[in-house]
């Protein structure tokens, strides 16, 4: 397999088509030394492309934490190589201060990220979400002078409505700082992006990364036969419930196995191939929990196209 990339957007640089995010499996509770195995090998494959969140772990933090460990364990050497993003938005720490999109949050936020990673600057800084109760030229105004006083080099928005996302790009370009890029949920099963961003994002010429690819493991083949018991399914808390996993979803993901099997894919590589399709994709954010798992995903890198056929296959199942 050899690591394909994209120009983000309007701009000079390239990520990976797979970058390897660390919302799970990289935290204070998760062992390091097989987080540190799966980030060590994304980097030989040539994902350099690492996702992080201030609040990612758990518990908060400790993601940041354990890739400034794996960069002192060997990543630092190679810091002009890789591309290390970061995001603050969600809550994060107790108090008024601790959550949403104010100056005072956001600039707290970076610099704890920043000690935390033991990284001069993030490559890239997102705004984690929209915060409506906070003045959009209040968010913007800080992401502008974290760039300005190099902290980031690039700034991206992150499940923004798309009229929001347009104000926020104006905003910006008035103080010559151009966005980046735009980061979303968005996989086989979830449209939303189709329907309201890809206008925005071709008009103001910005990347798109896509995350939950395989919409929390739906499209994999973990459910085709019931819920096991170690799925996030089965976990009380979540973005997947026991609820979610209908007989007719049961029959949609096995329809889209019968296509996957037929490509000689399994359907959590097809589900990544679908979206590596999408021109308006730069890169996917993937998990892993184990290097094998990450091997699986990136040898949706060199998946045969899609045929006319079978991406109308998967619409009539999916639509």
């Amino acid at each position: 397999m050899d690591m394909k990339y994209r120009f983000c957007g309007r701009s000079g640089l390239q990520l990976p088509v797979i970058s390897l995010g660390m919302w799970h499996n990289f935290g204070g509770v998760d062992s390091y030394e097989n987080a540190r195995d799966i980030a060590f090998h994304a980097f030989e494959k040539g994902v350099v492309h690492f996702d992080l969140a201030n609040n990612y772990g758990p518990p908060p933090g400790s993601a940041e934490e354990n890739f400034g460990k794996m960069m002192r364990d060997g990543l630092a050497t190679h810091r002009d190589e890789i591309i290390v993003s970061s995001k603050a938005g969600h809550l994060m720490w107790d108090g008024p201060y601790g959550d949403g999109s104010s100056r005072k949050y956001i600039m707290a936020s970076i610099n704890q990220s920043l000690r935390r990673t033991g990284l001069e600057y993030f490559d890239i800084f997102y705004s984690h979400r929209y915060n409506p109760e906070t003045p959009l030229e209040e968010t913007v105004q800080a992401l502008v002078d974290i760039v300005k006083q190099g902290k980031a080099l690039y700034i991206g928005l992150s499940k923004y409505p798309v009229d929001k996302a347009m104000e926020a790009c104006a905003m910006m370009k008035a103080q010559n700082v151009r966005c980046l890029i735009y980061q979303d949920r968005y996989n086989m099963l979830v449209r939303r992006p189709e329907e309201q961003h890809v206008d925005f994002l071709r008009d103001e010429q910005l990347g798109f990364i896509a995350f939950s690819p395989l919409a929390q493991g739906l499209l994999t083949n973990r459910y085709l036969n019931g819920i096991p018991v170690d799925s996030r399914a089965a976990r009380p808390s979540g973005f997947l419930h026991r609820e979610d996993i209908t007989p007719e979803m049961v029959d949609k993901i096995s329809r889209l196995n019968q296509i996957a099997l037929s490509r000689g894919q399994s359907l959590a590589q097809m589900a990544l191939s679908w979206l590596l399709a999408k021109p308006v994709v730069t890169s996917v954010i993937v998990g892993a929990s184990s290097v094998r798992q990450l091997d699986d995903s990136l040898e949706a890198v060199d998946a045969p196209d899609f045929t006319t056929d079978e991406l109308s296959a998967i619409d009539s199942i999916i639509l």
